[in-house]
């Protein structure tokens, strides 16, 4: 069986970033790439589909700069076999529609290298840097593949792909026949560490690169980004009784017309 997993390195989002409002623009340079948090999701999935059925081969892909290999490189080390980056510096500046046929014509030279074709191609359910949730859904399309989106969890048996899908009311069991696209929620366990020991594997092996894919066919252009605004003070209500303190509450929401 064979698997791809889509990675992509984002600016860590545990960290405010800069924003200037001369520009317009936001100052990521000084923070810190990770990978996408979903995708970690994505891998760990898959590498655990791996461990179950075994005899699985896990390819990984991204796109980005030559710095796109560190991502690579980690996931190299809890469960990729392989992997291969789409070099190209403008892929911020693309939209979720140059980017997803980027990554069809990626896993199509991919496929054309290794005289088989991909059984699974996962992808996180979003990007946290812009958080679209839409490469997926356009990568099965340019694939002409059936997609499942939001999974927690995933089963593969005699050529179809059973999906626990997550919804606002609880859970689907969809069934989709392979090949297939499947988008990654956050399923109930987290992404394993890598050991020494494989991290060091890992930083030997070689990343495979394609610098031919263009990403000049974007459809969106952001005309202008804002910063996020400033989170007003709240009013502090001290009532000497709780009955007192919701008397304040309710007056001040009277005032305010919420009520």
């Amino acid at each position: 069986m064979n698997i791809l997993v889509c990675i992509k390195q984002v600016f860590d989002d545990s960290v405010e970033i800069g924003y200037d409002e001369t520009s317009n623009k936001f100052l990521p340079e000084n923070v810190e790439k990770v990978e996408n948090a979903f995708d970690t999701y994505a891998l760990e999935m898959a590498t655990r589909l791996k461990e179950k059925i075994g005899d699985t081969h896990i390819t990984l892909l991204s796109i980005g700069t030559d710095a796109s290999k560190n991502a690579l490189k980690n996931g190299l080390a809890v469960g990729g076999d392989e992997a291969t980056v789409i070099l190209n510096d403008k892929y911020q500046d693309s939209d979720s529609y140059s980017i997803a046929n980027a990554l069809a014509q990626g896993i199509k030279k991919i496929e054309e290298k290794i005289g088989n074709k991909f059984d699974i191609i996962f992808c996180g359910k979003e990007t946290t840097d812009y958080t679209a949730g839409q490469v997926g859904v356009m990568l099965a399309n340019a694939m002409n593949m059936g997609v499942i989106t939001d999974l927690v969890d995933i089963d593969y048996a005699d050529g179809k792909v059973v999906g626990k899908h997550e919804t606002e009311m609880g859970y689907d069991m969809i069934e989709g026949v392979s090949p297939c696209v499947v988008t990654v929620s956050k399923p109930p366990y987290d992404p394993r560490y890598a050991t020494v020991k494989n991290k060091m594997a890992a930083r030997k092996k070689v990343i495979d690169e394609i610098s031919d894919i263009s990403l000049d066919d974007s459809k969106i252009v952001v005309k202008k980004t804002y910063s996020r605004p400033k989170r007003q003070a709240g009013v502090k209500i001290v009532g000497k009784t709780p009955e007192e303190a919701v008397a304040q509450a309710i007056s001040l929401m009277s005032d305010a017309k919420v009520l």
